[in-house]
């Protein structure tokens, strides 16, 4: 699918006519691949890593064309269970011949139809350049943010670790630990088309303020970085312990069980070997319903101090 846009006014706004100068395709098919790397001259290797998510960010320059492509985050479902996933983007800079400067085109390709051109971000727009260090913001906050929701993600499951007796919250910690390998080789890779940005400011036509908005990137991004990879460490760090906290509240609950287990067995030890007839032969006939209530509660209550003297037993023996 094809959109077209104009920069107009400062604003990106989308048209319907020739005049565009930035081309959204998203998902493209058959036809407008065809399009892209015949008509275009786009390489197809290129353009396929564009679609590829897990194809590194790179920056290739070309005589008539700057080939990006940039990792972004992939917009997180229920469906996903903890997995946070990555998209690439790609981003095609045409210049009617580089000598003359500036861009004159601009091509994007991307997986899914996400609103790239929304928010505080694209309030001001003023060239192909600025929309192209925009789209590489955008990608970095989208990061930071999606790092604050495993964050939140990851304290939520080791409150419900700390009680569990299952392996669900253990697997979905390691679901995070697994997205934020992937995150980390990401966030790595945009900060080397960062700077190769920098290097290739000349071939960019880039202003001395657009230089320090890529400056600005590589820090933010190193950030991103940093953030990303402290988080990792920790989940990663603390899955032993968290492992072994299952472990421990099993063992607390199947010595639970066993001091009920015993409980219930020494009343029925002393049932069986008195038997029901030699009990009622010692009550007599005319006492049976208050010989019984007595008999139940008498075994009640041996069974409730049996189970205490267990648990008793084992902190006693457990503290030598």
């Amino acid at each position: 699918m094809l959109k077209q846009f104009v920069i107009r006014d400062s604003k990106i706004v989308e048209t319907s006519g020739n005049d565009g100068s930035i081309y959204l395709y998203i998902n493209p098919d058959e036809g407008e691949r065809k399009y892209l790397v015949e008509g275009l001259g786009i390489d197809e290797h290129t353009l396929e890593s564009s679609l590829d998510p897990y194809e590194l960010a790179r920056m290739e320059v070309k005589p008539d064309q700057i080939a990006l492509i940039v990792k972004r985050p992939k917009r997180y479902t229920a469906k996903d269970n903890f997995l946070f996933r990555i998209e690439s983007i790609g981003m095609f800079i045409f210049n009617g011949g580089l000598a003359t400067g500036q861009p004159s085109r601009l091509i994007i390709v991307l997986g899914e139809d996400i609103p790239l051109f929304e928010g505080r971000l694209f309030a001001r727009v003023d060239s192909i350049q600025d929309t192209i260090l925009k789209l590489i913001c955008q990608s970095i906050l989208h990061f930071e943010e999606h790092l604050k929701i495993i964050n939140i993600c990851s304290e939520e499951l080791e409150c419900e670790v700390s009680t569990s007796l299952t392996n669900r919250q253990l697997l979905s910690m390691f679901t995070l630990e697994k997205s934020l390998v992937y995150y980390l080789n990401a966030i790595s890779s945009n900060g080397r088309v960062i700077d190769k940005l920098r290097s290739s400011a000349a071939k960019l036509a880039l202003s001395p303020a657009h230089l320090e908005l890529v400056d600005d990137l590589a820090i933010e991004n190193a950030q991103c970085y940093e953030m990303a990879n402290i988080y990792s460490q920790v989940i990663a760090s603390l899955m032993d312990a968290r492992a072994s906290l299952i472990n421990n509240n099993l063992n607390i609950l199947m010595k639970n069980l066993n001091a009920i287990a015993i409980a219930v067995a020494v009343p029925s030890l002393i049932a069986g070997v008195g038997g029901m007839s030699e009990f009622s032969a010692m009550i007599g006939s005319d006492n049976l319903k208050m010989g019984y209530a007595a008999f139940a509660a008498v075994m009640v209550l041996l069974g409730v101090v049996t189970f205490f003297a267990v648990r008793a037993s084992e902190r006693f023996w457990r503290g030598l």
